[in-house]
């Protein structure tokens, strides 16, 4: 058997444990096989092949996995549910004090109450939404 499936054998063979363990330097290392597979085809020695191989899979990991790590360790650029609602703008329209009241927040009526107990918006203000409880929008 030619060299170049042996190569393509070990990528089969590093691509198991990629899919198994979700690691992804094993399809890295398998991504370098079959570049060693195409030197090999191209007439390179198996000294360029071992070379390619190894040149290959260290650029990926280099490369690819502090990218993915930053991307990993980055929040979502989309918010969504209530954490979408959280600083929007809403409109007053019953008064909104520390027991209750109701507002329109992305085109909904939502119940809402004062973050500060003691302050009050009458109907028609703008208030900012500060978090949500429950059903209830906290607004400021």
């Amino acid at each position: 058997m030619d060299t170049w499936v042996w190569w393509l054998v070990a990528a089969v063979g590093l691509g198991i444990p990629l899919v198994v363990t979700a690691m992804p330097e094993f399809g890295m290392l398998a991504a370098g096989a079959v570049a060693a597979a195409v030197t090999d085809r191209l007439g390179g020695g198996a000294v360029a092949q071992f070379v390619v191989f190894a040149v290959v899979s260290v650029a990926l990991i280099a490369v690819v996995r502090p990218i993915a790590n930053r991307h990993r360790s980055q929040r979502p650029a989309l918010e969504t549910g209530v954490d979408a609602l959280k600083g929007r703008q809403a409109v007053v329209l019953e008064r909104v004090d520390g027991n209750g009241g109701r507002i329109k927040l992305a085109g909904e009526i939502w119940s809402a109450r004062s973050y500060d107990a003691e302050r009050s918006y009458e109907a028609g203000q703008q208030v900012d939404v500060v978090e949500i409880d429950g059903a209830t929008a906290v607004v400021l």
